[in-house]
């Protein structure tokens, strides 16, 4: 498999979405809790996922496309693994009943770490998104166990700290 697709329909307002998905000032509880931050949200600048205490960088990238409310495709790379990067793309669609949301992954690396876990972790994160968009929350297994990773963060791998990962690093570093 090189691409995955994964769609859902939320009963919710296309800016909520995207919101949801672009907000840099507090945790995105659809992805895991995580915290985006950015150079800027537009391409060919740097993002990363970071976790609660924003001392461990999660995930590196590049912001590929930025077409609110829309479209947002970025390179995507685990920080903890050494597999190739990825392209992640969002696209949201109005629809009867509310908007259809794709989560696209192209270049997919099969047979690795990040390939299970993107294809664990679409599904989740599209379901997710749809609690917390049409009942501003994830379900209390979900937030429960956002908890136990926040508890857990000191076991990610040292090659994560926010320190080996500055924000205004090249192109070229986070592939």
């Amino acid at each position: 498999m090189n691409r995955l697709v994964s769609r859902i329909v939320i009963a919710g307002s296309q800016q909520a979405i995207w919101q949801e998905l672009t907000k840099q000032d507090e945790p995105q509880a659809a992805v895991f809790n995580a915290w985006l931050h950015a150079q800027a949200l537009e391409p060919g600048r740097t993002v990363q996922m970071r976790t609660a205490s924003g001392d461990k960088v999660i995930v590196v990238g590049e912001v590929v496309e930025f077409d609110p409310p829309h479209r947002f495709a970025h390179t995507f790379r685990f920080t903890q693994y050494d597999d190739p990067p990825c392209l992640v793309t969002y696209e949201l669609k109005p629809v009867p009943g509310g908007v259809e949301v794709s989560l696209i992954v192209d270049n997919l690396p099969v047979g690795t770490r990040t390939g299970k876990s993107m294809q664990s972790g679409s599904n989740s994160i599209l379901n997710t998104l749809k609690e917390v968009v049409e009942t501003g929350r994830p379900k209390l297994a979900t937030r429960l166990m956002y908890a136990i990773f926040g508890r857990m963060e000191f076991a990610l791998p040292k090659r994560c700290d926010a320190a080996n990962w500055p924000l205004d690093q090249s192109k070229e570093e986070t592939q």
